[in-house]
């Protein structure tokens, strides 16, 4: 099993340091996993510490330790986002849509509201300009997965219009540059109670040939690996006999047992 969605620094709530990684390294073993990955958001880059990670992952030589960035995508940032990757020697992008025009939509206390104070736009409004993001970080090239596919239902909100026709776009163009998407377990832990993506976008994107990975998206070491277990039970129920993985951005598969 892997985990390659994982935040060393919390929502820079610490820094990373020796015990941290270790609680981290020594959390994967309880969870049984072969691989995680670190992968801090980009905005935190003054404070990643790549080297001190790879220091304290070579006393733990059962575990394959990767390194990655999950990278905030807005139009328009795309060269620096370039620049950063070429900055550090990655196993691995993340790209995910967090905001819509500025609204920061899964931050605690998030309301469409918050996003449209003079539109009023309905459900299906705000998922197509959300999956419209999706599609392009996916064209982007920049980009090995594709994070919490559908994490515009963070807070509940759903669209009156099927999901996987709003999609359709973001789906086509992941399929077409042959991304990674992660299941993401993380989704449990927030007020939609459940994966991203729900299981109707996971078969959608197995019957297109799309590859998939795991992700906890921990931000506490205790975290670590959590329902991925549950999620490799998604995946196999939908045909899916393999995850991947990545190092130095060629892929690794690992089967699914």
């Amino acid at each position: 099993m892997v985990d390659l969605h994982t935040h060393i620094m919390g929502h820079m709530d610490r820094r990373t340091n020796t015990h941290s990684v270790r609680g981290f390294l020594e959390q994967a073993r309880v969870a049984g996993l072969l691989e995680i990955g670190f992968s801090d958001h980009d905005y935190y880059e003054p404070y990643f510490d790549f080297d001190l990670i790879r220091q304290v992952a070579a006393a733990y030589p059962d575990l394959r330790v990767r390194l990655g960035i999950e990278f905030d995508y807005v139009p328009g940032q795309e060269q620096h986002i370039a620049a950063m990757i070429d900055r550090y020697d990655l196993d691995y992008a993340i790209g995910s849509v967090h905001q819509i025009n500025g609204w920061l939509f899964d931050m605690e206390g998030s309301s469409v509201e918050e996003y449209d104070r003079p539109l009023k736009e309905q459900g299906d409004e705000i998922y197509r300009g959300y999956f419209e993001l999706v599609k392009q970080a996916a064209q982007s090239g920049l980009f090995q997965i594709i994070g919490h596919l559908d994490l515009i239902k963070i807070n509940g909100m759903r669209p009156e219009s099927d999901v996987i026709e709003l999609a359709s776009g973001a789906l086509r163009a992941i399929a077409d540059q042959n991304l990674c998407v992660e299941v993401n377990t993380n989704g449990m832990n927030k007020a939609v109670r459940e994966f991203y993506p729900e299981p109707r976008l996971i078969a959608e994107l197995a019957s297109m040939g799309v590859a998939f990975t795991l992700g906890s998206d921990a931000h506490e070491a205790n975290r670590i690996g959590e329902n991925l277990g549950v999620a490799a039970e998604i995946l196999n129920s939908c045909g899916i006999e393999q995850v991947w993985s990545f190092d130095q951005k060629k892929r690794v598969r690992y089967e699914l047992v």
